[in-house]
């Protein structure tokens, strides 16, 4: 229990975004999103298709820049460093991307070890045994020799995150874990997250429409809706939100318009 003498303690941030606009051509498609994402916790940024949070965690590895705006990692703000600057610090985030993004042509345990070849002088002996240990760690223990189709739709998502866990990141980032998964193997996906946020006491952040999956993972939510981000809080909070448009979100209402997100979507690629 807290007292006058004792206060809580702030939350440290890890990343913080402040009036971060986006245009896709002359379309506006983020609208000054500030969010700060807290050290250590699992922040689930949830939203339709169109809502803008892929874009979103995109701004935060670097694969697409902002109109305006700020966003700082490790006290930096990356929109306005040089592409060596940002490189230092991209290193300390993983990525484990929708598709899972594996080379066809590459071994799991190659995929696995691509990074640590390309960005450190690690012994080769020493990156098999680190490559081992990141298959062991998502449940692929022997599995390094195997070829991507070779493996199951979940088996790939875990070596992607394998691969993500690679350089030992202080941030890792999830696209859609459970996209095209079955219920049985997404929900193995969440328990991997849950898991490995205990081991590795890492900074999560998930992208994802699954509303399931959002509250069986996070430690807070944000919703994004059109590019608005229309409510940051724990799991009972935006679970209990009365804003309209998280409601219609949370309760499955479809729009009464003819349009609605699939429209905007729509809006977006042409």
């Amino acid at each position: 229990m807290s007292s006058a003498n004792n206060p809580v303690a702030a939350p440290e941030v890890a990343i913080s975004i402040r009036n971060v606009i986006t245009h896709y051509g002359k379309r506006e498609v983020l609208h000054g999103i500030n969010l700060d994402i807290h050290r250590g916790e699992t922040m689930v940024i949830l939203g339709g298709s169109g809502s803008g949070k892929s874009t979103l965690i995109r701004h935060i590895v670097g694969l697409e820049k902002v109109t305006s705006g700020e966003i700082f990692i490790g006290g930096k703000n990356i929109v306005s460093l040089k592409e060596k600057e940002f490189n230092e610090i991209r290193r300390k985030i993983g990525m484990s991307f929708q598709g899972s993004a594996l080379f066809n042509s590459m071994t799991i345990g190659d995929n696995v070890a691509l990074p640590l070849r390309e960005h450190t002088e690690l012994e080769e002996s020493t990156i098999r045994i680190m490559t081992r240990i990141k298959l062991e760690s998502v449940g692929l223990a022997g599995f390094e020799n195997y070829l991507p189709s070779q493996l199951s739709g979940g088996m790939k998502k875990r070596a992607g995150v394998a691969r993500a866990l690679a350089m030992d990141p202080e941030i890792l980032l999830f696209d859609e874990p459970s996209a095209g998964l079955d219920p049985v193997i997404a929900a193995g996906v969440d328990d991997l997250i849950t898991k490995l946020k205990s081991a590795f006491h890492m900074t999560i952040v998930v992208v994802t429409h699954e509303l399931a999956s959002a509250f069986l993972i996070a430690d807070r939510i944000t919703v994004l809706d059109k590019g608005y981000l229309i409510a940051t809080g724990t799991r009972d909070e935006v679970k209990n939100s009365s804003h309209p448009r998280v409601r219609q979100f949370l309760d499955r209402v479809p729009d009464s318009d003819a349009g609605g997100s699939e429209a905007y979507l729509d809006s977006l690629l042409t």
